[in-house]
């Protein structure tokens, strides 16, 4: 108890959200004041159901439905803005539902890395569509014809960054007010898109920035009568908006980036680490692509890559290779959606890396620079759709033998449920298509 009570000193905190979030990036968590919160953790505990639904609170799996034991990360703790003396923290759940919860999937890798000689560094940076709607108009408008926020927008557009200068001042100072990393704030494609640049991070702390960015960015929009989408793709008056993840190892011991290299090229261990994803990604690719909606961000036309592929520098490739020859080098994963859960996308790219570098894998052939729809001959394509997904993960043995058949198992489940939840869905597109034919 004297940890926490230490922990919560230097922010003043009267008020305690605390927390975790869940398989669809919800943080799902108990108010508390300061006494009820030191008392609470005695004996802290949390409803064990957020294993086992999605983000329409509805039950996909499990069959016993309990208050679990949860584990207080003390480190965690982190400012929260949104009234006076106000922090967060991260509690996990620690009983049978552990080995399920995207957070310990990634523990488990950071731990891994350790134990190789190695601490992880990693970064998220997140394109965002914001609407002039409001909780209650998209409701009342059915989710269709949704009223744009600066329409007029283009692609890094200086008249819209300082038209809009003071939202996105207001929205930076919300964000830095919960001790999230943030790079840079500014413009991006398309109508009402910005994009969020975090400064690279250790660890879980990483993942957790990203996820309470879109918590941050959300819960600001709602406060001025917005709405903050990061569904991957809006319609076709929208781009197809991502998630990527940067990320390095360091020497455990010196600090030293593992990836730089005095030639300016990709070093041998990246290329194992490349290696790596190249084998395994797209086996567990549901792990960073977990919605129905992520899918159409893949079709032909977009930005996204189709296959997995890598090259030094290129935005075109999955894997992009940023060489250096000192502290900045690193390995971008372009390939992730604006919804991706962070946990687990940085501990798939993690995971199968880490797996390329026990392996000695060597490094692959890098793609020749070229257009996002290219597949190059032998290139693995990313699965159609959420499905076929999920029977990838579900059957791949080296999914099993590196997160756990318990996560596996159940994270199969998931995404099964999510794509059986749309599977009868018809658009309005669709119905104009095929309506009178």
């Amino acid at each position: 108890m004297s940890t926490l009570t230490d922990a919560l000193a230097p922010f003043d905190a009267e008020v305690v959200h605390v927390g975790q979030f869940d398989l669809a990036s919800v943080f799902r968590e108990r108010r508390l004041r300061r006494a009820q919160f030191l008392q609470w953790a005695e004996d802290p505990r949390f409803a064990n159901v957020i294993a086992h639904w999605d983000t329409a609170d509805s039950l996909f799996g499990g069959t016993r439905y309990y208050t679990e034991t949860v584990e207080i990360d003390a480190s965690s703790i982190r400012r929260n803005p949104s009234e006076p003396n106000a922090v967060s923290v991260i509690a996990e759940l620690s009983g049978d539902a552990k080995e399920l919860m995207p957070r310990q999937v990634l523990r488990r890798q950071i731990e891994r890395a350790a134990a190789m000689g190695f601490k992880v560094d990693a970064a998220f940076e997140f394109e965002v569509i914001l609407l002039d709607e409001d909780a209650t108009t998209v409701r009342s408008k059915g989710f269709a014809g949704l009223e744009k926020f600066a329409p007029d927008n283009k692609c890094w557009s200086g008249t819209t960054a300082n038209t809009h200068a003071g939202f996105i001042a207001a929205l930076e100072a919300e964000i830095l007010g919960h001790d999230i990393a943030l790079h840079g704030l500014g413009v991006e494609l398309g109508p009402g898109c910005l994009e969020g640049t975090l400064a690279a991070t250790e660890g879980l702390r990483a993942a957790d920035d990203a996820a309470f960015f879109r918590l941050a960015t959300r819960a600001f929009a709602r406060k001025h009568g917005k709405t903050a989408s990061f569904m991957p793709y809006l319609g076709a008056e929208y781009p197809g908006i991502g998630g990527h993840i940067c990320l390095s190892l360091k020497d455990a011991t010196t600090g030293a980036n593992l990836f730089s290299s005095p030639d300016g090229h990709t070093n041998a261990l990246a290329g194992q680490f490349i290696a790596g994803m190249m084998d395994i990604v797209p086996e567990a690719f549901a792990m960073c692509t977990g919605t129905v909606n992520a899918y159409r961000r893949l079709a032909p036309g977009s930005w996204a890559p189709k296959s997995l592929t890598w090259a030094e520098h290129p935005f075109t490739v999955a894997v992009r290779s940023a060489p250096h020859a000192g502290p900045l080098a690193r390995l971008e994963f372009r390939v992730p959606p604006a919804d991706c859960n962070p946990y687990l996308t940085m501990a798939m790219m993690l995971g199968a890396g880490l797996d390329g570098i026990a392996r000695g894998l060597p490094a692959p052939a890098a793609t020749a620079s070229a257009g996002p729809d290219f597949v190059p001959e032998g290139a693995q394509r990313f699965p159609r759709d959420l499905a076929e997904a999920a029977d990838r993960l579900d059957r791949s043995a080296a999914v099993r033998r590196i997160w756990g058949d318990a996560f596996t198992d159940n994270y199969a489940a998931a995404c099964r449920a999510e794509y059986a939840s749309l599977a009868k869905a018809v658009s309005a597109e669709e119905r104009a298509r095929y309506l009178e034919g």
